[in-house]
């Protein structure tokens, strides 16, 4: 017995059955004032998860039995946000196109479409009839959070069951923040699934969009990685198998960490792999070289050095629950007390230098014109940008947050909106951490070869005044023509005293016992539960000195 309901609606259609032994197709069409709504098929929406293996949404669907769609959307709404630009659509887009292929091979297609999330999917339900919509969670910015609120609200109103399945390590209506890393650990030890296969896909027979389709131009930058599952195992392979020797002792530099760093936040941010799939491959490659110590070279080194990147896997998680707790944390600023008292304002010249790096100050320069140019760069350089534009520069957190957040290949809101509010001073409780960008390229870019490669118009600059090529006499500047003022900014402020001016004002705004109440709450709801480590460093004005 075939049941067909029937629902009013709005909209005129024409409803044409044609019914086969077992099988109902309803299709909708402009006409009469009716649909049917069948309820026969799958949908597996592939949103920030564009995987096949350890995909829960996928292996559900092949257990029901009902036919099965796959759906990527690019959805117009969301290329008007202020934290998106068109190189996050043309990675992810690429990635869908690898997934597609990927897809192909288990009996299923991927099907594209542009547009709003609740037509596109109200078109499949008319000319499908959907019974049930799968999906991983996540965790997005603000826009995200609310069209997910939306589409659940269609989803009720439409008798369709949408579920969704935990993501990476992420627990959803978390209730006591002491039990998070427990469940995320025990998360993380789930075996992982590998692809099902699919006699049941319904294929798409339309052509897969391109960046152009959306009035975009093609967003490529220098180094741009390959897209796709098999593209991001390779690297995960040859990180964990040579590259990860080093990480620990490069990680910080932004020269050093472009080999030995992971380079796979770009992977996780599309969730062409899963946080469980790299923790365990991480703990199968620890656990050989314990097994096998003998006969590796600096074993106990390399043993740290996976040790770290697998304690900033877990960090990952940790920040990204904070977004999933909070999710406007984009919107507003944890503590608003703090930014009230800050009182930032948008000075338009100081924001266009430090955007274009042309702030005078050369290793900071040198880092912003490398990602404008690759759309990556290492997290302590990263920390080190909203530093100067909070500090030295008394810029507001929520533009230049907006602002990094575009040029980010790897954008992941959660790990960002939570670090620009701690790095811009405006939760409470951490430590006001202003970097000295002349310290860090004397760290890390000692001979600045870094500074001469990104700012080339300092290329013939004597070693002894690359960090501080103001210092040069005029008689240097004419033999090398550089001319300080001309051809390379003078700096824009002073960066010792802007520094510690920025720094004295951010105290000041934290005072108040309506402020420090605010930072209690903001602690016990997101702070780290690690235990707590024996002091072994200076106290944190010693800190401010010798490390920033």
């Amino acid at each position: 017995m075939i049941t067909i309901n029937v629902v009013k609606d709005t909209y005129l259609h024409k409803i044409v059955i044609n019914l086969n032994t077992e099988i109902l197709e309803i299709h909708k069409i402009i006409c009469c004032g009716f649909y049917v709504n069948c309820m026969v098929v799958d949908v597996v929406w592939f949103k920030r998860d564009l995987r096949c293996r350890d995909h829960a949404p996928l292996l559900s669907a092949s257990l029901s039995g009902r036919p099965v769609l796959c759906l990527f959307m690019i959805e117009t709404q969301r290329l008007k946000l202020k934290d998106t630009s068109p190189m996050h659509i043309n990675w992810e887009l690429d990635c869908a196109v690898a997934l597609s292929k990927d897809i192909k091979k288990i009996g299923l297609d991927i099907h594209f479409h542009i547009g709003d999330a609740r037509e596109i999917l109200e078109g499949i339900h008319c000319k499908h009839g959907i019974h049930r919509i799968l999906s991983h969670e996540e965790t997005g910015n603000s826009w995200s959070y609310e069209r997910d609120k939306m589409i659940s609200k269609w989803c009720h109103s439409k008798d369709i069951i949408w579920d969704e399945f935990p993501n990476n390590g992420v627990i959803r209506r978390l209730k006591d923040r002491d039990l998070w890393k427990t469940e995320r650990d025990s998360r993380m030890r789930i075996p992982i699934n590998e692809p099902p296969l699919f006699s049941n896909g319904i294929i798409f027979d339309e052509s897969i969009p391109e960046i152009n389709d959306l009035g975009l131009e093609i967003s490529v930058r220098k180094d741009w990685p390959e897209a796709g599952e098999e593209a991001a195992m390779r690297r995960l392979n040859q990180f964990l198998d040579d590259d990860s020797k080093r990480y620990s002792q490069s990680i910080s530099s932004p020269i050093l960490s472009i080999k030995h760093g992971s380079r796979l936040s770009p992977y996780f941010t599309a969730g062409v792999l899963s946080m469980r799939r790299v923790v365990q491959k991480t703990n199968e490659k620890i656990n050989f070289i314990k097994k096998n110590k003998e006969t590796i070279e600096h074993h106990s080194s390399w043993i740290r050095s996976l040790s770290s990147f697998r304690r900033r896997l877990a960090w990952r998680c940790h920040f990204i629950q904070k977004l999933e707790m909070e999710p406007n944390l984009d919107l507003v600023a944890q503590n608003p007390l703090i930014e009230k008292n800050m009182d930032r304002k948008l000075d338009s010249y100081r924001f266009d230098r430090w955007a274009n790096g042309n702030t005078g100050w050369p290793f900071f320069d040198a880092c912003m014109r490398q990602l404008k140019s690759t759309g990556w760069i290492n997290f302590r350089m990263r920390a080190m940008m909203m530093s100067c534009a909070s500090y030295n520069l008394w810029l507001p957190w929520k533009e230049t947050g907006e602002y990094l957040a575009k040029l980010f290949l790897d954008y992941e809101p959660g790990i960002h909106w939570s670090q620009v509010g701690m790095q811009s001073g405006t939760t409470g409780i951490n430590t006001i951490r202003a970097y000295s960008m002349t310290k860090q390229g004397k760290d890390h870019d000692p001979n600045g070869e870094y500074i001469r490669k990104w700012v080339p118009e300092l290329s013939m600059v004597p070693t002894d005044y690359i960090h501080e090529p103001w210092k040069m006499t005029e008689k240097i500047q004419e033999s090398i023509i550089c001319h300080i003022g001309k051809d390379y900014p003078e700096p824009i402020l002073n960066e010792i005293e802007s520094r510690k001016e920025g720094i004295k004002k951010s105290y000041s705004a934290r005072k108040g016992d309506d402020v420090r109440n605010i930072s209690r709450q903001i602690l016990k709801k997101h702070g780290s539960r690690s235990k707590t480590r024996k002091r072994t460093t200076p106290k944190s004005s010693t800190i401010q000195k010798k490390l920033f």
